[in-house]
């Protein structure tokens, strides 16, 4: 029999370390608990298990301002997983389909 896999694989993004992308960055490690920093020349790597989320109202909040979820794309560098939900409050980056919140069960 084959032993089965618990462990959920790691979804990453790499950002550009800029004074512009901080908030972005701050926002994501508060939504994400489970999340691995990493730094690089110019490059932060966020890893977390299984899925990370990028919450609009989160980023706002650190930056003060508001912020459209199509601005992400100026921070990436690259990613790793699939783009499993994009709209205007959240992006989910996850391996597998669109991966809903429990509180979205509500």
């Amino acid at each position: 029999m084959a032993e089965q896999i618990t462990e959920r694989p790691l979804v990453s993004v790499d950002l550009q370390e800029t004074e512009e992308n901080r908030g972005l960055i701050n926002a994501i490690e508060a939504d994400n608990p489970d999340l691995v920093i990493n730094h690089f020349p110019g490059v932060i790597k966020l890893q977390a298990p299984g899925r990370l989320l990028i919450s609009r109202e989160s980023v706002e909040a650190q930056l003060g301002r508001t912020w459209e979820t199509h601005e992400f794309q100026m921070a990436i560098i690259t990613l790793s997983g699939n783009v499993s939900e994009w709209d205007e409050d959240r992006i989910v980056i996850s391996w597998g389909p669109r991966v809903d919140d429990e509180e979205d069960e509500d």
